[in-house]
C-alpha cells in the first residue's frame, strides 16, 4: 500500500522531532520532510509534494495563515493546523478554516507542548483523514467563503429588544410555535456552518442549537465570528439560560449540550458527563436530550461535514419519539463525507442538500 506523505511545519525543533515520531509509529505514513516556518514550508511542498502538511499557527518569517494562503493557491495540498488555545491562536484557527484548511488540533499546553502525546492520535488519525479529502473542494470552499463575507457584511445586524430575561413573555413569544433546529458537524464545520447560518432570515420562527466538535477554548471564538456575519444572533451556550427563537447557541468545547423545559419556556443544560462516541459535545447526546424533553416540538435535523457517526444513533431516537424533519449534507459539498453518510444509512434521513441549500430547506420545514 502507497504510502500517505508528510511535511511536518513548525518552528520549535523539539516539537518538529515529536511530531515527526508520533506520525513514523503509524505504517500508512511517511514523513517526507520538514520545515521552520512557512516560507521553508512551500519551498519544500513544491519540491517534496506531500499528500499532507501539518503547519503551525504561530511561526516567524512566514506564519501558518499566510503559508496556508499561498499553499492553496500555487500547491494545493490538504493542511492540518496546529495551534495554542489562546484566545488569538483561536481567531487564527477558525481563520486558517475559512481559507481552506481541512482541520485543526489544539496543542494541550501552548506553543511548545511537553504533553503533545496527549494528542498524538488526533493527529495521525486527522492527517490520515486530510490524506482522502478533495483539495480542490477545500480550496473552493475557501473562495466561496471569501466572496460570501463581502454580501454579509453589507448587512448590519438589528438587535433584538428583549434581553435574555426570566421573562414569561419572551418565553411565551419564543415557544408557541414548538419548533426547533438543531445542527451537528464537525470536520470542515467551521465553514459549513457559516455557509447555512448566515443564509437565515432574523425572522426564523425557532432556536437553533449546535454541536461542533471542537475542544474548549474555541467554540466562544467561533460563535463571536459567525455573530458578527449573520442575521441571527449566535452566541456559545450558557448554562441555565433560557432559549430564544432567531438566537443559535453553540456547544462550547468540553461540554454536552442538552435541554431543560422551565414552566412554558426552556433552557440551555450543559454537563460533563462521559464523552459519547470521543466527542464531548456530542450530537447524539444533544439529539437525545431534545427527544427526551420536546416530545411535543416539530424538530429539524440537519447533520453536515465531518468523520465518524455522531448523530446517527441520536436521530433513530428523535425520529422514534416525535415529529422529525432531517436534512444531511450531501457528499458533493461535505469535506468528509462521515456522519452524514451515517446518518443516510439510518434511512431516517428526509432529504439530502449541497451545503448552500440546507438553510432554505430549514427556513422551509420551520415555515411549514
Amino acid at each position: 500500500m502507497k504510502k500517505i506523505k508528510v511535511l511536518v511545519v513548525d518552528d520549535s525543533a523539539f516539537m518538529r522531532k515529536l511530531i515527526v515520531e508520533f506520525l513514523t509509529e503509524d505504517s500508512r505514513l511517511e514523513v517526507v520532510g520538514s520545515a521552520r516556518n512557512g516560507k521553508d514550508a512551500i519551498s519544500k511542498i513544491q519540491s517534496l509534494q506531500p499528500d499532507v502538511v501539518t503547519l503551525d499557527v504561530e511561526m516567524p518569517v512566514m506564519n501558518g495563515l499566510e503559508a496556508l494562503e499561498e499553499i492553496m493557491n500555487d500547491c494545493p495540498t490538504p493542511v492540518v493546523m496546529l495551534s495554542s488555545t489562546t484566545k488569538e491562536g483561536a481567531e487564527n484557527t477558525l481563520m486558517a478554516m475559512q481559507n481552506g484548511a481541512f482541520d485543526f488540533i489544539a496543542k494541550p499546553s501552548g506553543a511548545i507542548s511537553l504533553d503533545l502525546y496527549k494528542v498524538k492520535q488526533e493527529i495521525i488519525d486527522k492527517v490520515v483523514a486530510a490524506s482522502r479529502a478533495n483539495v480542490h473542494k477545500l480550496q473552493k470552499n475557501a473562495g466561496e467563503i471569501q466572496r460570501n463575507l463581502s454580501v454579509c457584511n453589507k448587512y448590519s445586524k438589528i438587535e433584538p429588544e428583549v434581553s435574555v430575561a426570566s421573562s414569561y413573555i419572551v418565553r411565551d413569544r419564543a415557544y408557541r410555535s414548538k419548533k426547533i433546529v438543531l445542527i451537528g458537524t464537525s470536520t470542515g464545520g467551521p465553514r459549513a456552518l457559516q455557509t447555512v447560518l448566515t443564509n437565515l432570515p432574523q425572522s426564523i420562527n425557532a432556536p437553533i442549537l449546535v454541536v461542533q466538535h471542537m475542544p474548549p477554548g474555541f467554540t466562544k471564538s467561533l460563535a463571536e465570528r459567525l455573530d458578527s456575519l449573520c442575521h441571527i444572533h449566535v452566541k456559545e451556550a450558557e448554562d441555565g439560560e433560557l432559549i430564544q427563537k432567531g438566537t443559535a447557541y453553540i456547544a462550547p468545547g468540553g461540554f454536552h449540550l442538552k435541554v431543560r423545559k422551565i414552566g412554558t419556556g426552556l433552557a440551555i443544560v450543559l454537563e460533563q458527563s462521559e464523552p459519547r462516541n470521543g466527542h464531548r459535545p456530542s450530537v447524539d447526546v444533544m439529539f437525545e436530550s431534545v427527544a427526551n424533553e420536546l416530545i411535543d416540538f416539530t424538530k429539524t435535523t440537519v447533520i453536515m461535514t465531518g468523520m465518524g457517526s455522531d448523530g446517527a444513533n441520536g436521530l433513530i431516537e428523535l425520529k422514534r419519539k416525535g415529529q422529525v424533519n432531517a436534512i444531511a449534507e450531501s457528499q458533493e459539498t461535505s469535506i468528509v463525507f462521515g456522519m452524514p453518510k451515517a446518518a443516510i444509512a439510518t434511512h431516517l434521513i428526509d432529504t439530502v442538500k449541497n451545503v448552500e441549500n440546507i438553510a432554505k430547506t430549514i427556513v422551509k420545514y420551520c415555515e411549514s
